[in-house]
């Protein structure tokens, strides 16, 4: 198996490494390696902090590796979405340790989810992001469930119905980024606010994250959340866009009527 996820701990931090280039376009493998990535900084009692970062530059990630959903069974793409939303808000809420996700480049769909179920989220100055799942007939089911209560129920519809894509002022002022660094400094960035977390008391940050994230569970919708992308996926309009991205065209130029009338 490819190794597209790198793990590497230096005085008490981890540092785990999105590395599929080009865009890091989030395959089965690829998720169970990030959780195993995950699982092993919560159970290594000298890892203090956890950075979620990139090793392709100008990228954080595309999200679902969407040409697989075109090819795999329903049951396999349940598989991939119990991965990325069950599996990885799981080993989040377990963690024990803070977690910083460290955002260069763009971060968009199932990159999102990455990014958003980290503790803190720094943005480098030229990171963008964006749902662009409903321009391929599909849905980013499992931010309905957290977006609106980082944003406001307003502002997450309209970025999530929208599509488009917004940097980084944007992101911090809607309350999504913790903070925006110099892109050649986001890596220091986040090393210093990782190495001030593990500064402090080891069983205070691990009682009061535990309360923390007990007080921000968004897991009771994860399932319905899961089941509802997996029924867009099925409908032909999701089969056309998917298509129509891989293809590398518009939706509907050379689709089937019943893909764009769907």
């Amino acid at each position: 198996m490819d190794q597209h996820v790198r793990y590497q701990v230096s005085d008490g931090i981890a540092e785990i490494s999105l590395a599929r280039p080009p865009v890091n376009a989030l395959t089965l493998a690829m998720l169970e390696q990030l959780v195993a990535a995950f699982e092993r900084a919560a159970a290594d009692d000298d890892v203090r902090a956890v950075i979620l970062a990139s090793a392709v530059p100008n990228r954080f990630c595309a999200g679902l590796d969407l040409s697989l959903l075109l090819d795999e069974s329903e049951t396999s793409a349940r598989a991939l979405l119990d991965k990325l939303y069950v599996g990885l808000a799981a080993v989040q809420y377990n963690l024990g340790k803070p977690s910083i996700a460290a955002v260069g480049g763009s971060a968009r769909g199932g990159g999102m989810t990455l990014a958003i179920s980290c503790d803190v989220l720094i943005a480098a100055r030229s990171a963008t992001f964006g749902y662009p799942e409903i321009d391929r007939g599909l849905i980013p089911a499992i931010h309905y469930e957290h977006l609106p209560r980082i944003v406001g129920r307003h502002r997450a519809f309209e970025l999530l119905f929208s599509g488009r894509s917004f940097g980084a002022e944007e992101a911090s002022s809607l309350g999504l980024v913790s903070r925006i660094v110099p892109d050649e400094t986001l890596r220091d960035e986040a090393l210093a606010m990782a190495c001030m977390f593990a500064a402090k008391p080891v069983t205070a940050m691990r009682l009061g994250r535990a309360a923390f994230a007990r007080a921000n569970d968004y897991r009771r919708g994860i399932a319905d959340a899961a089941a509802n992308f997996c029924d867009v996926v099925a409908t032909p309009a999701a089969r056309e866009g998917l298509r129509a991205f891989v293809e590398k065209r518009p939706p509907g130029a050379g689709g089937s009527k019943k893909g764009r009338d769907a």
